[in-house]
């Protein structure tokens, strides 16, 4: 302890982190057990990557078909999530991920015959099925491929769910306190912040791209990199779109999310004209009717992508009882990875293997 700072509180868990994966996880371990869990984040819910994303739940053209099976078991769970903690607008709409060249349709199906080894049904569809299911689209088009599991949904109230869940259940909070530093004492970890020191037994790492700032701290590496993601929003629009499509949705208000860029600039969330340009150019070409939409606001968020685009979730193998989740699909992943997380806390082992999301992988 540093002379002169005082314990404010022990915990048994702390998670840092206050997206959509740290309420995940806190809420998930108050609903398993009564402990006393302190959630930390350096600003408010929402204000970081959760709050600018276009909040798909998104299953198919994942790679390889192990991702994507990891993903569906995630997406499965959905529905009962909204029985549990309220209704956070959820909506399985079906994915459409659209191609124009043959070799994408080759690559395609080559996909679904992988999927379907996982029992991951989906479909190649021609040009007349994609105009069929999505009629807006361009006749440009030479197919795609269509999922029923995918979906979206309403990331504010996901959040904003979780969180009032939690907290029924005991989860206390401390928003818009910076941790600037992390020492362990033999079993216990000191979490020092902007409002002084808590402890705990269990520290959990989940603040999105700032996951490997605070493994820093404590001298582990955590290999992520920021990615910036720009995404246009239209006026409110008559229904045009049904499904959800790569790199575009429409929300029940009549807004369409537009969004395909990724930057690497690290934390600056600018948004650009050039870009916004291209988005709009690319969105006009997959559907010539957006032509006369007007763009009513544009916003950037600042994605976290582990070194080779997987999750990293899991023990941490240096040091006792400091785990981390961290990934790119949070909105999709988020209730497979709260639950998963509490099983490793609270029972040491989990319902699905997390061999391949271990950060001991990048050491092996």
């Amino acid at each position: 302890m540093r002379a002169g700072e005082e314990v404010n509180r022990k915990y048994d868990t702390i998670i840092i982190g206050g997206g959509v994966i740290g309420n995940s996880i806190s809420y998930h371990l108050s609903e398993r057990k009564q402990e006393e869990i302190l959630l930390i984040d350096k600003g408010f819910p929402l204000s970081g990557t959760s709050g600018s994303t276009q909040a798909w739940v998104w299953v198919h053209d994942k790679s390889p078909s192990w991702y994507a099976e990891f993903s569906m078991y995630s997406a499965e769970l959905y529905r009962f999530l909204s029985r549990k903690i309220g209704d956070f607008e959820y909506e399985r709409t079906g994915g459409l991920s659209p191609f124009f060249r043959e070799k994408e349709r080759i690559a395609a199906e080559k996909m679904a015959e992988e999927y379907a080894a996982f029992g991951i049904n989906i479909k190649v569809l021609n040009r007349e099925e994609v105009l069929q299911k999505e009629p807006a689209f361009t006749p440009e088009v030479l197919g795609a491929t269509y999922s029923d599991i995918d979906g979206n949904l309403n990331p504010f109230r996901l959040v904003e769910l979780y969180m009032k869940a939690s907290k029924k259940n005991g989860v206390h909070h401390s928003f818009y306190n910076q941790v600037f530093d992390i020492r362990k004492e033999v079993d216990i970890y000191h979490v020092y912040t902007k409002d002084g020191v808590f402890t705990c037994e269990n520290l959990i790492l989940a603040a999105g791209p700032w996951t490997g700032e605070l493994g820093n701290l404590l001298n582990v590496h955590i290999p992520v990199k920021q990615v910036r993601g720009q995404i246009l929003v239209t006026e409110p629009l008559e229904p045009l779109l049904k499904y959800t499509i790569s790199g575009m949705r429409q929300a029940n208000n009549g807004e369409v999310l537009i969004g395909y860029s990724m930057e690497h600039e690290g934390f600056d969330r600018k948004s650009t004209l050039d870009v916004m340009q291209d988005t709009a150019t690319l969105a006009v070409k997959y559907v010539p009717d957006l032509a006369n939409a007007k763009v009513v606001r544009c916003f950037s968020g600042i994605r976290v992508i582990p070194e080779d685009g997987f999750p990293i979730i899991g023990e941490v193998p240096t040091l006792e009882n400091l785990y981390v989740a961290v990934m790119h699909s949070g909105m999709t992943l988020s209730p497979l990875v709260g639950t998963l997380m509490t099983e490793l806390i609270y029972d040491g082992e989990t319902s699905v293997p997390l061999d391949l999301y271990s950060l001991e992988r990048f050491s092996r």
